[in-house]
């Protein structure tokens, strides 16, 4: 029964776990187009709608139901990162091992809320960092100075981890709004790009825009985060009470 779900979703061979596993195996992974679009060509349309979906309604509505997208998130990282430790013990255990630690993950994740965001939202944060780094990098014209920079993309990381790890505790909201923007916007950007390269007339044409420069693929996610932040404060401070007179 298991066996047959998993075909019919395409992951009986690990796809969407080997892929996700694949783009996040580097934490500059934006400003790699060539490996991006690559392994999101080999994710299936059903997971490319699954996350386009998933992603928009992460990047407009995020804060609303925020404790569901930390459980939901916490759990994808469990299961992707026992996936990934259960191919190393036995190719036959990754799923169990998956399934393992993405329960432990969600249930464990449910007390300790207030700390689950502060880690997701320093993870988001050394994710965008990262990035950022590497994207500032390779619109450098010194190609000496960016390819050194760009090996050095875990300053960026690093940086921002401690600002926004530490914004969760400060400004608590604008944490939750920010990573649910980025976070959404990423996984909407990813599974619009795997369902454009599903299209054979369109293949040869995405793959060879996205990769035309490492900053096209940063800006595809950082303008649609821009606009889930702002659309979720406006949302925010149309919903806040104003006191009684």
């Amino acid at each position: 029964m298991l066996s047959l779900l998993l075909a019919q979703t395409g992951i009986n061979d690990g796809n969407v776990f080997d892929v996700v596993n694949s783009i996040f195996a580097r934490g500059d992974t934006l400003a790699h187009p060539e490996d991006l679009t690559t392994a999101l060509r080999s994710m299936s349309i059903v997971w490319g709608t699954i996350f386009l979906v998933a992603g928009l309604v992460t990047m407009l509505n995020g804060y609303k139901c925020y404790k569901t997208v930390i459980i939901v998130t916490a759990s994808a990282i469990g299961a992707f990162a026992g996936y990934a430790l259960g191919k190393q013990l036995e190719n036959q255990a990754a799923y169990i091992v998956a399934g393992c630690l993405s329960i432990l993950m969600a249930v464990g994740c449910w007390p300790l809320m207030k700390y689950a965001v502060a880690v997701i939202g320093g993870m988001a944060g050394a994710f965008i960092g990262a990035n950022t780094w590497a994207s500032i990098a390779a619109v450098m014209k010194d190609t000496t100075r960016a390819e050194a920079m760009m090996q050095n993309y875990w300053i960026g990381a690093l940086i921002g981890l401690l600002v926004c790890g530490m914004l969760s505790f400060i400004v608590f909201k604008f944490s939750v709004v920010m990573f649910t923007s980025f976070g959404g916007s990423t996984i909407a950007v990813f599974g619009a790009i795997a369902l454009l390269l599903q299209v054979p007339l369109w293949q040869e044409t995405v793959q060879s825009s996205l990769t035309a420069h490492p900053i096209v693929i940063p800006l595809l996610i950082a303008v649609p985060s821009v606009i889930g932040l702002i659309m979720q404060q406006q949302q925010n401070t149309a919903n806040v009470k104003k006191p009684d007179k």
